[in-house]
């Protein structure tokens, strides 16, 4: 689960993390107000949606007085915003927020992150703030600080003096403020289930201060259930509307590119089964995972969110039967094709317990458009046979 950037910030400021004042709003008269309330001279005004580069996009303006404020808060607010980690379509912009001017001498770029290969959390810094992070590693990969932090041990000493020295900061108390800095934002990783925390730029000011003039969290949703004023963050009009309706039938669902529906029973297989319609030339058009209690209900619903895609032209059902049999899984797709219209080929593949069972009832329920793959590789082959028409 995402946030917004002011609330990544409300979360920084219970750690004592410097960030400047802001207020969100969500009309262009509150903007205003805001402004006043700040006080100013200089205010930013800042589109928040869940996506990074928004300053590139347009998204994040200076404004040097109140009618600027207006101008630009009437300019964004409103807009569709795309960066490069929105899709093509961008995402409409519905809140802003309202944000004091910084004392900026130098930007940086400091994020924690799991690395996975390290199964540790590591802190990643660079002296080049405010660009994107990606364009620095693929062309400059040298001004990228990496500092592994191992949990059984947590954020000492020796952690923050790599990470300052790595930035080439010199002065003693701006390594000291860097240090105090850098611990504080591995407290607020470790302590809310984070998955991710970006500060794009971290700025140091005139006094060698730094403060958070951005804020980007993530977190793992499988422990929101210990973080309940987090989860109450949560914005959905931010979030895929048939990701949103997926989960809450128990699916776990991602739209795709391709023209081939997938609806599978877990994610190691639901991989597998889009590696091996990419292999056979085709191209899958989701992930979908109904989990390993697939019925009538939600194989229905899945069906319904697939055929959402007017791209998708086939559907390839990949199950593998063992706390649910075979038998009832045909069963529950022939009876999902009667609640929900599907109008595309549809190519069943089921293994496991009573496989030769379902077989016979999928052949025998006379379904034109249903069609029985003898195994991963055949299914997935019919499946893009189908989607290309033959």
């Amino acid at each position: 689960m995402n946030i917004h950037e002011y609330q990544a910030k409300q979360i920084f400021k219970k750690y004592g993390l410097p960030t400047p004042k802001g207020i969100m709003v969500e009309s262009v008269k509150d903007a205003v107000k805001a402004a006043e309330q700040l006080g100013g001279p200089i205010w930013v005004v800042k589109a928040q949606i869940h996506a990074g580069g928004r300053g590139l996009g347009g998204g994040v303006k200076l404004a040097k007085s109140l009618e600027e404020v207006e101008t630009l808060a009437n300019e964004i607010l409103g807009m569709t915003l795309v960066t490069h980690q929105t899709t093509a379509e961008g995402k409409l912009v519905q809140k802003l927020y309202i944000e004091d001017g910084a004392d900026i001498q130098s930007e940086y770029y400091l994020s924690v992150v799991l690395d996975r290969k390290l199964e540790m959390p590591i802190i990643m810094a660079s002296t080049e703030g405010g660009m994107n992070i990606e364009d620095v590693a693929e062309n400059t990969p040298e001004k990228i600080v990496i500092v592994p932090v191992d949990p059984a041990i947590g954020f000492q000493s020796f952690h923050g003096r790599k990470l300052a020295f790595g930035l080439g900061l010199t002065d003693k108390d701006e390594q000291k403020n860097m240090i105090r800095f850098a611990s504080k934002l591995v407290a607020v990783y470790m302590d809310n289930d984070a998955e991710m925390i970006e500060i794009n730029p971290l700025v140091k000011t005139g006094k060698g201060e730094f403060i958070a003039l951005d804020g980007k969290m993530g977190f793992d949703n499988s422990a929101l259930g210990r973080h309940p004023d987090i989860a109450e963050m949560r914005d959905l009009s931010e979030e895929d509307a048939d990701e949103v309706e997926a989960a809450k039938y128990g699916l776990s669902y991602v739209a795709l590119d391709g023209e081939i529906g997938c609806m599978v029973n877990g994610a190691g297989l639901a991989m597998g089964t889009m590696d091996t319609i990419n292999h056979m030339g085709g191209t899958p058009a989701n992930f979908l995972d109904v989990g390993g209690s697939a019925n009538a209900e939600t194989v229905a619903k899945g069906f319904e969110i697939i055929l959402k895609n007017p791209k998708v032209k086939a559907i390839f059902v990949n199950i593998f039967g063992g706390i649910v049999r075979c038998d009832r899984i045909a069963n529950g797709i022939i009876e999902a094709t009667k609640i929900t219209d599907v109008n595309v080929p549809v190519i069943v593949r089921l293994d496991g317990t009573n496989a030769p069972e379902a077989a016979e009832i999928l052949k025998n329920a006379n379904i034109a458009n249903l069609i029985v793959g003898d195994d991963l590789g055949d299914g997935a082959a019919k499946a893009v046979a189908a989607a290309k028409g033959n």
